[in-house]
């Protein structure tokens, strides 16, 4: 007869009767397995199942992240949750091995969702007929459904402007699409060209604020 494994006990997370040293290595060694098996960014709230409740989880992660140095991975903070990734220096090697082409986040954007994508991120909330204003071109349903369909925009408060259409905000999904962790790292605008991301074709000279953080654009 095949003897099934003894399921294992709730996990020792206060591990108090481990030295102060090996405790918080253990705990390090701990959140490094979870954020390294997860796929997605992992949340203040997972890893602190894991680690003692006397656990300074931001300490903790920086110690992970100083023993990753000169690795070529690191430990980044997305959508104010933690992932692994690669560092951007080895990116052209990764693209390179895979027989891929060019891997920017906007890859499969044209140029001009890209655009409403970028006046979106700096404006938001943004009413449709702003964007097609600022663009000089109809924006039209269906790109804003592309964009929507991605989870990179969101529908967000109605606009106080005759009519009350919707406005449209970035999602936690475009952070993490992007690398950021807030919309405060947002690049401007002649990084955004250097990237490839606008283009001085599209005939357009934007001023664009990042929108205020408080101002409730996940909801």
């Amino acid at each position: 007869m095949t003897m099934s494994p003894k399921p294992a006990g709730p996990l020792d997370t206060e591990l108090a009767d481990l030295p102060q040293a090996l405790r918080w290595k253990e705990w390090m060694a701990r959140v490094e397995a979870v954020l390294f098996a997860a796929s997605e960014p992992v949340g203040r709230e997972v890893l602190a199942r894991v680690v003692g409740r006397e656990c300074a989880l931001d300490l903790l992660i920086e110690d992970i992240s100083a023993e990753l140095a000169g690795r070529p991975y690191e430990i980044a903070r997305i959508a104010g949750c933690w992932q692994f990734r690669t560092r951007p220096h080895h990116s052209a090697a990764i693209r390179a091995a895979r027989g891929e082409g060019d891997a920017s986040p906007t890859r499969d954007l044209t140029q001009t969702e890209a655009l409403v994508l970028t006046i979106i991120a700096y404006m938001q909330p943004v009413t449709r007929s702003t964007i097609s204003r600022l663009t000089g071109r109809e924006v039209s349903r269906d790109l804003i459904a592309r964009l929507h369909r991605q989870a990179l925009i969101a529908r967000g408060p109605r606009s106080p402007e005759p009519g009350a259409p919707y406005t449209y905000v970035t999602t936690p999904g475009f952070l993490v699409q992007f690398g950021l962790e807030t919309l405060r790292d947002l690049p401007d605008l002649e990084a955004l060209e250097d990237a490839g991301l606008l283009k001085p074709a599209a005939d357009i000279a934007l001023d664009l604020p990042i929108a205020d953080e408080d101002d409730g654009q996940f909801g």
